[in-house]
């Protein structure tokens, strides 16, 4: 079976003015702290989520 592709996203700045949308964006990627990294499948929907708030996260190579 092949090997799902992941893309490792960071958290690395915060979303206290962002708007609310973007909010919901963070959380639902499951980002809980600043400077957090998490891996997520590469999906269109993920790359799409991460497309809405680049001014918050970056991807980690």
């Amino acid at each position: 079976m092949a090997e799902k592709a992941t893309i490792r996203i960071q958290y690395y700045r915060s979303v206290i003015q962002a708007p609310e949308k973007h909010k919901k964006v963070v959380k639902g990627l499951g980002f809980t702290r600043l400077n957090q990294v998490v891996e997520r499948e590469d999906t269109p929907s993920i790359r799409g989520m991460v497309k809405t708030v680049p001014h918050l996260l970056r991807i980690v190579e």
